[in-house]
């Protein structure tokens, strides 16, 4: 009788009202939040914003996506491009030659920085993995919080990253997230979304970046993130954020 009753009040917890049928599964709620943040709109859509000193494109071409970086130089424009799995640097309208190794940083950093532009749209890809692990209250609102791994076929040379999102449960809006990285010495983050606008019914972001001050386990970073124990490292701000769809209506 002891463990039925322990076993009644744990899902009671989790669902709030006793009935574990009002859970929402992982996929169901990333397909939610998705969905909020622009959902169909995403693939119909051209992106352009500032991102520190450099200028990020998302362009689309027979059915590929195009990814670049674009820098302002002394000298002049540079421009490295990503399509699907190949890299090429541009200066002022001519290819420079770069070793593979140099290649895949490059590609890897452009790779990044659109990714977590157009946060949650990518959470469906096939490489995907997604946990729905409870719910968590952070500042006195309720989140649903998804554990996020990948696939090694198709995962990228990342696949052993974990990441955590925080959903909140009445907007279905993905307010916190963090990840666990193994490169360059490993770490982690902690990102808390501010400033958000919708541009062209696209929801953008701009994130707090925080790491821990010592030793974390990814799983309750959001326990320091509460208590103050996490060390702000910088701003990741979106600026000048343009939309387009004009090559899709």
């Amino acid at each position: 009788m002891r463990s039925f009753l322990l076993a009644f009040l744990v899902v009671s917890v989790f669902t709030g009202c006793g009935d574990p049928k009002n859970i929402p599964s992982a996929q169901e709620l990333v397909d939610r939040t998705i969905e909020v943040a622009g959902g169909d709109l995403y693939e119909q859509s051209e992106f352009r914003f500032k991102f520190r000193d450099m200028v990020y494109v998302l362009e689309r071409e027979n059915g590929e996506k195009i990814m670049k970086r674009i820098k302002q130089t002394d000298s002049g424009q540079l421009t490295d491009v990503r399509n699907g799995d190949k890299f090429n640097r541009v200066f002022e309208g001519k290819s420079i030659q770069v070793s593979d190794s140099m290649a895949n940083v490059y590609s890897n950093s452009i790779n990044s920085v659109h990714y977590f532009a157009y946060l949650p749209y990518g959470l469906n890809d096939a490489a995907v993995n997604k946990e729905l692990i409870g719910k968590k209250l952070i500042r006195n609102r309720e989140y649903y919080k998804v554990k996020v791994t990948f696939e090694q076929q198709g995962g990228g040379e990342d696949f052993e990253d974990i990441y955590i999102y925080w959903i909140d449960k009445e907007t279905f809006k993905p307010s916190y997230l963090a990840y666990e990285f193994h490169v360059d010495g490993g770490g982690m983050r902690f990102r808390e979304a501010y400033n958000e606008r919708f541009v062209n019914g696209i929801r953008i972001v701009d994130y707090r970046n925080f790491k821990p001050r010592g030793t974390a386990d990814i799983m309750e970073i959001d326990d320091l993130f509460e208590k103050g124990q996490l060390e702000l490292l910088s701003d990741i701000k979106l600026e000048a954020v343009e939309v387009s769809r004009d090559n899709y209506n």
